[in-house]
């Protein structure tokens, strides 16, 4: 198994800042978005990064078994190591799985999906929950539906949209393309529309014309990261 690339910033000499926040990704390519990101909402933080491809590619290809929850479990373990004050994980497919490890880790584990899964539910009526990857849709429909479950006023259907091939083959544009196309296609019949995995986030900056919100995970979870780090 290849070794998961690993990242951090943080400039030399200089005094640690409050907020440390550590990032659990299966692509390098999200690296670069949840650093600007950070260093937006909370100017002069640490982020520290772990990026490993193989594990979705292996649930993927056989499910979230013991074998994946112990290499996840390590993954969750080298971000530690740095200190942040909570971790939160990207891959929308396993971060509920990341989340109940946080108790074992003793850290903080943010799954990158909830703070925009709360948003909409608070919003209301029919929702309709955006996936790219259908390994995303089950755990994405338990997340809504644990939201959801104390508003009889809303209602949550998931939609797949099948363009995870285009962003395998680095063709984002085309990824984003095909996502924008899909929630136009539904999104008359929606009150607010979730794209459920932060790779599809590029996509709403297609849809700024409709009229319903477009919600996305990255800044909603990096601020609730934040939030996170300064009430401890």
């Amino acid at each position: 198994m290849a070794a998961p690339e690993r990242h951090a910033t943080r400039g030399a000499g200089m005094p640690r800042p409050l907020t440390t926040v550590g990032f659990l990704h299966t692509s390098p390519v999200h690296v670069p978005v949840f650093k600007a990101l950070l260093s937006e909402i909370a100017p002069g933080a640490v982020d520290v990064h772990v990026a490993d491809a193989e594990l979705l590619a292996d649930v993927l290809e056989r499910g979230f078994d013991t074998g994946i929850e112990t290499r996840l479990m390590a993954r969750l373990r080298e971000l530690a190591e740095r200190a942040p004050g909570v971790i939160v994980c990207t891959c929308s497919t396993f971060s509920g799985h990341a989340e109940k490890l946080a108790e074992a880790l003793g850290i903080a584990v943010l799954r990158i999906d909830r703070p925009m899964a709360e948003r909409a539910v608070a919003l209301g009526g029919r929702v309709a929950v955006v996936a790219a990857v259908a390994s995303t849709l089950g755990p994405t429909r338990d997340l809504f539906a644990e939201c959801a479950s104390a508003s009889a006023a809303v209602v949550v259907e998931t939609s797949y949209v099948d363009a995870w091939p285009e962003f395998e083959a680095g063709d984002l544009d085309g990824y984003y393309a095909s996502i924008a196309r899909h929630v136009r296609e539904i999104a008359g019949a929606f009150d607010v529309v979730a794209l459920a995995q932060a790779s599809m986030a590029p996509a709403a900056a297609l849809l700024h014309d409709l009229a319903i919100p477009v919600l996305t995970s990255p800044r909603l979870a990096v601020l609730r990261a934040v939030e996170i780090v300064d009430a401890r």
